[in-house]
């Protein structure tokens, strides 16, 4: 990169700053992502899961996801094999790997995720092979940010 190509200037962005997305269960927040700062090759957010919470099986047919449990403990399913998550600890999500999660503890859990390469659209970036419950549904969510 020479001095006379324009560099974007960095942009930061609060869990805060964006809606929790629950459509597969949990609190989503996608953070850093194209439509909040432009990103181009990826995305990064966090997951919170209040106790007996899931999020529901689905799979990424474009991106590998890197998924850091920050506190808490879960399941993870990884294509129908069971696995414990627990905190300050990660895991890889290769390209096409299934995975839902489900926290058994009475302890909330947060993680911080990111995925990469995008898809070509946002509509592609996941395949649901699970539905919420209408139970799951409307359980009632803990507060994070300004949900």
């Amino acid at each position: 990169m020479t001095p006379a190509t324009a560099v974007a200037a960095p942009k930061i962005r609060s869990i805060h700053d964006v809606p929790a997305n629950r459509r597969r269960g949990g609190d989503i927040r996608t953070i850093l992502s194209p439509a909040t700062v432009g990103s181009k090759a990826g995305f990064m957010g966090t997951l919170t899961l209040a106790p007996g919470e899931i999020v529901t099986e689905h799979w990424h047919p474009y991106s590998e996801e890197f998924l850091f449990c920050v506190r808490g403990e879960v399941t993870i399913q990884l294509d129908g094999e069971e696995y414990l998550l627990p905190a300050e600890s990660g895991v890889h999500l290769p390209v096409g790997t299934r995975h839902r999660l489900v926290n058994h503890g009475a302890e909330e859990a947060f993680f911080v995720f990111c995925s990469g390469p995008l898809a070509p659209r946002p509509d592609l970036g996941h395949v649901d092979t699970e539905q919420l419950s209408a139970a799951q549904a409307a359980a009632p969510h803990p507060h994070v940010g300004n949900a």
